[in-house]
C-alpha cells in the first residue's frame, strides 16, 4: 500500500501569516514562504499557484476565526440593537487586531484594495447575512419595523466599511463603541424628532 503524501498545506499557511504580516503582500514571495516552511518551493506550487493564492488562503483561516467569534458575541445579547452594537463592535476590535498584526500590510492597504475588494466579496454577502438575521429576528419579536432588511443589511454593512479604516488604525476602542453608540442612535431612533 502507497504510504500517503502529508497535506503541506496548513504548514504552508501557518508561516506564510507570518511572513505577509512582516513584509506585506508586495515584498512576500514564495521563496520566503518556502524557508520558513522549511519546503521546497515546487512543494508550494503543488498546492497553491500563486502567493495571492496563499494570501486567500491566509484570509479563509483569518474568516473563520472572526465567524466563531461573531456567532459567539451575538449569541450572548437578545435585543437586536445590543447584537448589531457587539457585531459591530466585535468586527472592529477584530479589525484592530489584524491591523495591528498585518503592520506592513497597513502600508499596502490603498495599493490592493482591487485585490482585497475582490477576496472581500464572498465574506462581505455573509456579513450582509448575519445583519440581515439579526434584523429579521427583531421585527419576529416586535422589536424592529423595517421595510427592507436586505437593504438595511446591506446599509449597515457599508457604513461599517467605510469607517474601517479609519476605525482599525486611528481610533481606540472607546472612542469606536461611542462612534457605534452614535450611528446606532441614529439607526434605530432616526433623525426626525417626534412629538
Amino acid at each position: 500500500m502507497a504510504k500517503q503524501k502529508k497535506d503541506l498545506r496548513p504548514l504552508i499557511v501557518e508561516n506564510a501569516q507570518l511572513i505577509f504580516s512582516k513584509c506585506g503582500l508586495k515584498k512576500t514571495t514564495m521563496e520566503k514562504i518556502a524557508a520558513s516552511s522549511s519546503i521546497a518551493k515546487s512543494s508550494i506550487y503543488y498546492y497553491f499557484k500563486s502567493k495571492e493564492d496563499i494570501f486567500e488562503a491566509v484570509l479563509e483561516k483569518e474568516a473563520q476565526v472572526f465567524r466563531a467569534t461573531i456567532n459567539s458575541t451575538i449569541s450572548k445579547f437578545d435585543s437586536p440593537q445590543d447584537k448589531i452594537k457587539y457585531y459591530v463592535l466585535t468586527r472592529m476590535k477584530m479589525f484592530q487586531k489584524l491591523a495591528n498584526f498585518y503592520t506592513a500590510f497597513k502600508k499596502e492597504y490603498i495599493e490592493n484594495y482591487a485585490f482585497i475588494s475582490r477576496i472581500r466579496k464572498k465574506y462581505d454577502t455573509e456579513e450582509q447575512t448575519i445583519i440581515q438575521d439579526i434584523l429579521t429576528e427583531g421585527i419576529q419579536h416586535h422589536n424592529l419595523m423595517i421595510k427592507d432588511t436586505e437593504l438595511t443589511s446591506l446599509a449597515i454593512l457599508t457604513a461599517m466599511k467605510g469607517f474601517e479604516l479609519q476605525w482599525s488604525v486611528e481610533k481606540s476602542i472607546v472612542d469606536i463603541e461611542k462612534d457605534i453608540d452614535f450611528l446606532l442612535e441614529v439607526l434605530f431612533y432616526g433623525l426626525v424628532k417626534r412629538t
